[in-house]
């Protein structure tokens, strides 16, 4: 994940007062607390633990930063922000010269579709903006258009760089989608899309031939090479250009002869190994489906899998999928599937499910019922006549099986929402321009309902509002209407009448979102935020991996919100803690147990509880003094930040001493209990270092030994090592254990049989943590008959030691 700096904004409310917000981080200490300064003056008498916004009373601007107290010790001081005058800054734009298609059609530019990448490792977004003239065209619409652009600028309206994607691509919603995800993880974000001959990169190197040209008289590009190219997101250059898949071949296997279903393209990222972005680029949805992933990794593009429904067993494919597609992991293995609509490919390119529920205008997935296991999808349906008159429903992301349905006999259902828009329902509430507006739970609300475009958060409640065209609206569920909240006046909307912005998300500030619009004259980007005073806590969305790539698919196509991975709305559980680290040569180094710098256990190397990240996680055993060690270099001598990543299913604390350099330095740590031995939390601890090579050993202090240490991260604004202690390593007892427990067949439509070697107990939980079966077994035992369609955590426990297994019931 994206280093990102705290994103401070400050805005000024009115004559006497500013208000100001910054970012709570996916990795952030539990019980951080932060200090925000104007100039060089402390603002609040102690810490602020239950927000990340403040008000300042004060007439005059200043500059704000905000400092973040760890263990009662203040840290560095943030990037410093100036205050806006009202609530949004705008970013200006050079907008390309217009220009005259060969049969006389004049046309000029909008900005269109955007998307936000740290494109030079600063912390700080940039903005990337399509150009797309006002001659584009739908797929179904004959003409020519002129060029499409991509440019990149810095806040301040400094242009990055503009790649001229040329004459052979057409302009349209279906034809560019572009990706920007740091995909190498160096830190700096890159930019990814199809091209052509005739495409200029940033630089101005011409990809292919300068001077082909394969329109027809239509206006179509039905013949040519396709490419797809990787630019660097800070110089604009192409690094990386291969032949685009799947090609097109014969025009007229895709649904039509004209060019119409062909060129229907699609994209997305995924974290498909659960560790490093993978991208996803697809072709087709009405007919056949293919979708072909890539890394970038150490400077080379690879293709790492094909899902193709023309390819023998994946004909149920065929037609199964929307003018978008959303990523999340729903079997809960860790790794994200690629959804499609009605049909969904796993993280190795299999097929996941299809559920013959047809194509789709619309797709919403997030954890919308908090008392039902697992992620669902709400999908409106273009031709009910053909999967059994279901207009819209909600199913389950993890089988595609339908939990409720909203009949319809005949009509293309065109538009739906899901967000938690009523206090006295939790969770999602979900509605579609059929039907009427349902809880999760499949009960009709009201037969009014509201706009079904975006939403956003944005108000300081867990509910969340409603974005259309250029207003932002509050529904009353008592009035069964809207009011709104925000009309952006001077700006306007994009995509004619599906009036999307360029780019909703949490950009900047807390974890509300903002929502960026283009000015009517196209010369600048608006990037509004919430300026009202909230008193919930949430670490930024963008350290949600399935809402961070939602942002980065956004743009595709047929633009949709994006939504997180858990649960947000009322009545919600504490968020759970991401499973990330962050890339690039910013200020923190991570060692996990198998990298330079782990020096040893006093125990075992395990990796039978999930949530560890690398290769698993120390384990020390159960006795006072047993403990980890590892070995630093740091360039220079001062205050550093070390940050543990733990696990402490024991029920009770398990404290521990720190050592640098063999002397006691913190005399006690407390490592809280945690649910059980598959949640983890972090603990962090402030030290002075020496410069160069420093011992760093973590040892208990009580007979329990210490929590499972998964990772130690140390953090400062300078570069940090970790330095190879092979002689301490060959000292250890560390052994790497492989599972012994095997629980087949996993999923599963009926039983399941746990293998395991003698006598074990087993307990089985739902994701709510209730236990819903239990017992003993022995050798190769069933279990799981009557659970529902779901994911659980099977805990089994045999001789003195707990495994932990995730299963799915289909």
């Amino acid at each position: 994940m994206e280093r990102l700096n705290r994103g401070v904004v400050a805005v000024r409310l009115s004559t006497s007062q500013v208000y100001i917000g910054w970012r709570l981080f996916g990795n952030d200490p539990a019980g951080i607390g932060f200090n925000v300064y104007r100039n060089s003056t402390l603002l609040n008498a102690t810490p602020i633990t239950n927000s990340t916004n403040f008000v300042d009373n004060i007439t005059t601007n200043s500059a704000y930063t905000v400092r973040p107290v760890i263990n009662g010790v203040e840290q560095t001081a943030s990037e410093a922000a100036s205050v806006w005058s009202q609530n949004y800054l705008q970013v200006p734009l050079q907008i390309p010269a217009g220009g005259t298609t060969p049969d006389g059609v004049a046309y000029t530019y909008t900005a269109n579709d955007c998307s936000v990448g740290d494109l030079d490792g600063d912390g700080d977004y940039e903005f990337i903006v399509k150009w797309e003239p006002t001659n584009a065209k739908d797929n179904s619409q004959s003409g020519y258009t002129g060029n499409v652009y991509l440019d990149a600028y810095q806040i301040t309206g400094t242009r990055m760089w503009r790649i001229d994607l040329g004459r052979n691509i057409r302009a349209g919603a279906h034809y560019t989608q572009f990706l920007v995800y740091d995909f190498d993880g160096d830190g700096k974000a890159e930019l990814a899309c199809k091209t052509a001959d005739a495409t200029v990169d940033g630089q101005g190197t011409v990809i292919g031939s300068s001077s082909a040209d394969y329109r027809n008289s239509s206006g179509y590009v039905l013949s040519g090479p396709e490419y797809l190219t990787v630019f660097n997101g800070q110089t604009g250059a192409a690094m990386a250009t291969t032949n685009y898949l799947p090609a097109r071949g014969t025009v007229s296997s895709w649904g039509d002869t004209y060019g119409n279903r062909v060129d229907r393209f699609i994209a997305a990222v995924a974290y498909l190994d659960g560790q490093r972005p993978s991208m996803v680029f697809g072709r087709g949805y009405y007919t056949r489906l293919v979708r072909v992933a890539w890394d970038w990794r150490n400077g080379a593009l690879t293709q790492r899998w094909t899902f193709d429904s023309n390819n023998s067993g994946n004909s149920a494919y065929a037609g199964q999928g929307n003018h978008q597609m959303t990523v999340g992991d729903a079997d809960g293995d860790g790794r994200d599937e690629v959804f499609n609509g009605s049909s969904a490919v796993n993280d190795n390119g299999s097929g996941f499910w299809a559920n013959g529920m047809g194509h789709g205008d619309a797709l919403h997935m997030s954890d919308m019922n908090p008392d039902r296991p697992g992620l669902e999808i709400w999908q409106p349906y273009e031709y009910p006549p053909g999967n059994g008159q279901v207009g819209a429903a909600l199913v389950d992301a993890s089988t595609g099986a339908r939990i409720f349905t909203v009949a319809e006999a005949s009509a293309d259902v065109g538009r739906g929402l899901a967000a938690d828009v009523d206090p006295r329902y939790k969770g999602y509430e979900m509605w579609a321009s059929r039907g009427n507006l349902y809880s999760c739970t499949g009960t009709s609300i009201t037969t009014s309902k509201p706009s079904m475009n975006f939403a956003v958060w944005w108000d300081a409640d867990l509910q969340r509002e409603l974005l259309d065209n250029i207003t932002i609206s509050k529904w009353n569920y008592s009035t069964s209407s809207a009011s709104a909240l925000l009309t952006a006046t001077g700006c306007a909307s994009n995509n004619s009448t599906k009036a999307t912005p360029c780019l909703s998300g949490d950009i900047l500030g807390d974890w509300r979102e903002e929502v960026i619009l283009r000015t009517s004259d196209n010369s600048a980007l608006r990037i509004f935020t919430t300026t009202t005073t909230a008193t919930n806590r949430i670490y930024t969305l963008m350290h949600d991996p399935q809402y961070r790539v939602a942002i980065a698919w956004q743009n595709a196509a047929y633009n949709q919100p994006p939504h997180p991975g858990f649960y947000l709305g009322g009545d919600m559980a504490a968020p759970p803690v991401p499973n990330i680290y962050l890339a690039g040569s910013g200020s923190t180094v991570t060692i996990q147990e198998s990298t330079t710098g782990f020096c040893s256990v006093d125990g075992t190397i395990d990796n039978n509880n999930a949530g560890f990240t690398g290769a698993g996680f120390a384990n020390t055993n159960n006795a006072i003094g047993s403990g980890v060690s590892w070995r630093i270099s740091v360039p220079a001598a001062g205050s550093y930040i070390l940050t543990w990543r733990y696990s402490n299913g024991g029920g009770t604390d398990r404290p521990a001493s720190l050592l640098i350099n063999s002397s006691t330095v913190v005399s006690s740590i407390s490592f809280p209990a945690t649910t059980d031995w598959t949640t983890w939390n972090t603990v962090s601890a402030v030290v002075n270092l020496n410069a160069g090579t420093n011992n760093i050993r973590l040892q208990a202090t009580g007979s329990g030994g210490l929590g499972n240490i998964d990772n130690i991260s140390i953090q400062d604004g300078s570069a940090v090592t970790g330095v190879s202690c092979t002689a301490a390593r060959a000292a250890t007892t560390a052994i790497v254990r492989s599972n012994a427990i095997t629980i087949v067949p996993n999923p599963s439509t009926n039983v399941f049989v746990i293998n395991a070697i003698s006598d074990f107990r087993y307990n089985i939980y739902d994701q709510l943590g209730r236990l819903v079966e239990r017992g003993h077994g022995q050798n190769k035992t069933q279990v799981g008959q009557k659970l529902l369609q779901g994911t659980y955590t099977v805990q089994i426990e045999q001789e003195n030691k707990l495994q932990t297994i995730k299963i799915i019931k289909r």
